[in-house]
């Protein structure tokens, strides 16, 4: 691949930075700053989501005629490099980087008429219900009913775990239509309506004390069978492709620089420690390599091809060097980084049973107080979207052939 930067290019940077030096008020940077994970604060989120889609830049990476960018591969990185550098707020993959492109390749032409300019618009916000409580990793383990009653399904079951289902008013979700030996066989992908009789969402308090995740219950939920994407009995095939997205489909590269970025500027005495400085220097090397390898799977994706197994791959790298980078911070942070104060971020959801001092009081700089917070939510990265160990599996399997 050609990486230079041609002036064309140069061109498009600068129209970038114009638009986030014109369009990202100081509240959404500090929103986008001082996330907490890889959710932004909702309603930051959905303010930016406004603005990118009135400018056409809501979803680059669909196709044209959906609502995409005509962008090329270095275009697609300036504008998230540019956009991580100003600080702003992340949008909420899980309609636009993830179910609208299974929306876009097993839905009909009702569905995609219907769902994409919701999505785009955030009129329609979508939650993920893939996880059971005895169904993680082992996806295709999954037992919620849906049972056939002429042109509907009747759910019954949970999901666990599912992000923002609070804020959505629709889920994707997979669900048992059939029982067979072979346990892939039988899972149905279908979009509900939230706002369906017989739904009921409870929260779930993570180890960061934010209620980002929930339980959701469904007790005989009716979902019209116009609602099912792809066939009955064949969600599998549609949860693998959409799978690949949820992996490895975005650019997660710019961002771990930033904090590699910061923890230099900001380690003082620490860089004059051999280990610490070898240890940042180690994330710092990953980070370039992982960019190079997201250029590759940005390239895939933009001449129409899907990620494949390399998404497995590029999960397994993020999540890891992710959490390689909040230990550093977490160390760099020192004694300021042990102290609980979610006031001094802007969470992704609410904070349970937590009060923050009177006079809005942080300790430290916002980096310290940020760095708990971030290290206690990326211990979470390599178990979802399917635990490290089942991607390094997939890879054994569809790359070495094991």
């Amino acid at each position: 691949m050609d990486l230079t930067w041609s002036p064309e290019d140069l061109e498009f940077r600068d129209e970038v930075r114009a638009f986030l030096d014109e369009n990202l008020t100081e509240d959404l940077r500090r929103a986008g700053r001082l996330m907490t994970s890889v959710y932004a604060d909702h309603e930051a989120s959905m303010a930016w989501q406004a603005i990118l889609h009135e400018r056409g830049w809501a979803a680059p990476a669909w196709p044209v005629e959906h609502g995409g960018c005509d962008w090329t591969l270095t275009q697609h990185y300036i504008f998230s490099r540019e956009s991580t550098l100003a600080g702003a707020p992340a949008l909420s993959p899980m309609g636009i980087r993830m179910v609208a492109h299974a929306i876009i390749a097993f839905g009909t032409a009702e569905q995609k008429d219907y769902f994409l300019p919701r999505i785009l618009t955030g009129e329609v916000f979508f939650c993920q219900g893939y996880s059971e409580p005895e169904s993680g990793s082992d996806l295709a383990s999954l037992s919620m009913a849906a049972a056939d009653d002429g042109d509907h399904l009747v759910c019954t079951g949970s999901k666990i775990w599912t992000t923002h289902a609070m804020e959505a008013n629709w889920i994707f979700a997979l669900v048992r239509t059939t029982r067979s030996d072979k346990k892939q066989h039988g899972i149905t992908f279908v979009l509900i309506d939230m706002t369906s009789p017989g739904i009921e969402i409870r929260p779930l308090v993570m180890t960061s004390g934010e209620e980002i995740q929930t339980q959701i219950f469904f007790d005989g939920v009716r979902v019209p069978k116009s609602n099912v994407i792809g066939r009955i009995d064949d969600g599998w095939t549609v949860a693998k492709y959409l799978l690949e997205f949820e992996r490895g489909g975005g650019a997660s590269a710019p961002g771990l620089q930033v904090m590699a970025e910061s923890i230099a500027r900001n380690a003082g005495d620490l860089l004059d420690d051999p280990a610490f400085a070898a240890k940042l220097a180690d994330v710092r090397i990953r980070t370039d390599v992982l960019e190079i390898l997201e250029h590759r799977m940005l390239s895939t994706v933009a001449a129409g091809g899907n990620p494949g197994a390399a998404s497995s791959m590029l999960k397994i790298l993020s999540t890891e060097l992710s959490q390689a980078i909040t230990e550093l911070a977490m160390e760099a942070a020192g004694p300021h980084g042990r102290a609980y104060q979610p006031h001094a971020a802007r969470p992704g959801g609410p904070v349970a049973d937590y009060l923050p001092p009177p006079d809005g009081y942080v300790s430290g700089e916002p980096w310290q107080a940020m760095a708990p917070l971030r290290y206690f939510n990326d211990r979470a990265g390599s178990i979802y979207a399917g635990s490290n160990e089942i991607q390094r599996n997939i890879l054994a399997k569809a790359t070495l052939g094991l």
